[in-house]
């Protein structure tokens, strides 16, 4: 595969390279979307789906048995049972490539959209990549592209702590730099519970939304550590990066005092 990068998906279910020029994008839950926004060759997507011990070679003997147009193909190490279909949309045409193909519990669903006759070479180079994770197994602290599931941590904590500065002080947070004084105003009213964990870590990932609005080459990474996957910031220049977790959250649960400007003059 040209250039690529790596997803790994929410469970660490499985892992996959894809093109460095695809994105993620917003889709059902439990389904995961890619393609490049810029120049579009397709879309593809992938849906993962756990069932008992022989769930995978079950499900693609019965696509073969039961869907006349399907055939057995192998694509990299992996057997596929293999269709396609044409369709119309707004007077241009389109084919829809299916895989299935998986291993004991697991069975993958695989799509790719592409116009009429364009290749799937792309997709079928993402489908020869990918790789079951073995549960309870550990696996090396990975940083990854930021996933769709993360950019929504991120958006959920910012609007969090937007909204908890504008109810608490009445003042406007627009995510620059002047606004870190605003949240430790809020620390110091003492109006969120040591214990409540989420509050802190909003403060944390506010902190750092604020961090890369303000300094460049600060860009939002996914972080996989055993049950830990979470979003971090990190320092394209340095390759440093940094855990939001750490900023309040860690120094409240240890006791500490939570001093957002002094974390932020030492970031």
């Amino acid at each position: 595969m040209k250039q690529s990068k790596k997803f790994i998906a929410p469970g660490a279910w499985f892992s996959m390279l894809y093109p460095a020029d695809w994105n993620e994008f917003e889709e059902n839950e439990g389904t995961f979307l890619f393609y490049n926004p810029d120049n579009w060759t397709g879309n593809f997507r992938i849906s993962a789906y756990r069932g008992h011990a022989t769930y995978a070679t079950e499900a693609m003997r019965a696509e073969l048995k039961e869907n006349p147009s399907a055939q057995l193909v192998t694509v990299g190490t992996w057997s596929c049972a293999y269709s396609k279909e044409m369709f119309e949309e707004a007077g241009s045409y389109y084919t829809s490539h299916v895989w299935l193909t998986g291993k004991d519990e697991l069975l993958f669903e695989c799509s790719m959209t592409v116009a009429k006759g364009a290749s799937v070479a792309e997709a079928e180079a993402v489908i020869a990549s990918l790789e079951v994770r073995k549960a309870g197994e550990k696996y090396p602290a990975e940083l990854i592209p930021i996933r769709v599931s993360e950019i929504y941590q991120i958006n959920e904590a910012y609007e969090w702590v937007e909204k908890t500065v504008k109810e608490v002080l009445t003042k406007d947070f627009q995510g620059v730099e002047e606004d870190v004084e605003k949240m430790q105003a809020v620390v110091d009213k003492g109006i969120i519970p040591p214990k409540k964990k989420e509050a802190w870590l909003a403060l944390g990932i506010a902190l750092c939304v604020i961090l890369a609005n303000e300094a460049d080459g600060m860009e939002w990474r996914t972080l996989i550590d055993g049950n830990r996957e979470v979003p971090v910031l990190l320092n394209s220049s340095t390759g440093k990066w940094i855990d939001p977790m750490k900023l309040a959250w860690s120094k409240v649960k240890a006791g500490e005092a939570c001093n957002l400007l002094e974390t932020y003059q030492s970031l």
